[in-house]
């Protein structure tokens, strides 16, 4: 039987997968049962929806916010690595109305070629561009426009860079530029190796 082989994807899991495996190690010593024992205290005892049964583990069992909402998510079935599927959010995403920005995308994902150590993880609304931080990220904000946010931390804007008050807010993505067709995939868009440069 012919095997078609699995295309290797572009994008990289996103870092919070290590994160949940670093919580799930963990969990066993902090409270002394293991994620399969709470899943299953959380469906004989636990209250009916995710969101309630993350304040019960809270409120009860003395979880942190990140724990509670990582053995809950996990009660569901949702939220594993082998559930990620990057290629299926970036489609989502420029769907529907959204479907004529997708050429732009397409173009601004050569932000992966800016040096090795580049990784684009999807999420649900935006792509996110790592090194060791998040440095960029594509998100179709309107029908017509996709914002390329930048990590430039308290850069004075020019030209067609806009301050989005992320700097004064201790957020990653500090600037933006609106990207409404191909035209505008012009010199200011090199500001991505500004960013890059910045976040070694």
């Amino acid at each position: 039987m012919h095997v078609i082989a699995k295309k290797k994807s572009v994008y990289s899991p996103h870092p919070g997968f290590a994160m949940k495996a670093s919580f799930m190690t963990k969990l066993t010593k902090k409270t002394g049962k293991t994620l399969e024992e709470w899943i299953a205290i959380l469906k004989k005892s636990g209250p009916p929806t995710e969101k309630e049964r993350r304040a019960w583990l809270k409120e009860n069992h003395g979880f942190t916010t990140n724990y509670a909402w990582c053995v809950a998510e996990c009660a569901e079935g949702r939220g594993t690595l082998e559930q990620y599927d990057p290629e299926g959010m970036v489609d989502t995403m420029f769907s529907g109305a959204k479907t004529p920005l997708r050429p732009i995308y397409e173009q601004l994902a050569f932000g992966l070629s800016l040096g090795p150590d580049v990784k684009a993880c999807p999420c649900q609304t935006i792509v996110p561009f790592y090194r060791k931080h998040v440095f960029a990220q594509i998100k179709p904000s309107t029908r017509s426009r996709i914002d390329l946010g930048l990590a430039l931390r308290d850069l004075k804007p020019t030209g067609r860079l806009i301050d989005t008050g992320g700097f004064a807010k201790k957020d990653r993505i500090t600037h933006r530029i609106e990207i409404s067709s191909l035209a505008d995939f012009d010199g200011e868009v090199k500001r991505w190796k500004r960013a890059y440069e910045s976040n070694e």
